[in-house]
């Protein structure tokens, strides 16, 4: 029962995302506005993580499975991208390099923000 639970939260997020997304006058993926309002509900202590700790654990541990659907539509694409295979390669080494550089950032801003956080509540 927890995992049905877990899982109509989960879909709740994304059902409300996608009718925000419908409503926008420009085209934005509601998978990202599930993610800011998951973000939201988390900084406003109005949700608590381990409501979906359980299979958001599950999918952060199969994540890679999901991207086999995408790593089949691009091989299907082939022909299509075979004269852009440089362009395309570079872009994915320029993002990957911003995305790295990002999430370090990330987890050390994190890193710092809790340290920070933790002094506060022993000193």
């Amino acid at each position: 029962m927890k995992i049905l639970r877990e899982l109509l939260i989960i879909f709740s997020i994304c059902l409300v995302a996608q009718f925000i997304s419908e409503l926008l006058p420009i085209p934005f993926p509601a998978s990202v506005l599930s993610l800011v309002i998951l973000l939201l509900l988390l900084l406003s202590k109005m949700f608590k993580p381990h409501w979906i700790q359980n299979l958001s654990g599950f999918l952060l541990k199969n994540m890679a499975f999901f991207f086999i659907p995408a790593g089949v539509c691009i091989i299907e694409q082939y022909t299509a991208l075979k004269g852009n295979i440089l362009t395309l390669l570079l872009i994915c080494l320029v993002t990957t390099f911003l995305t790295f550089t990002a999430s370090a950032y990330a987890v050390i801003g994190t890193i710092k923000l809790m340290e920070k956080v933790r002094s506060r509540h022993n000193g």
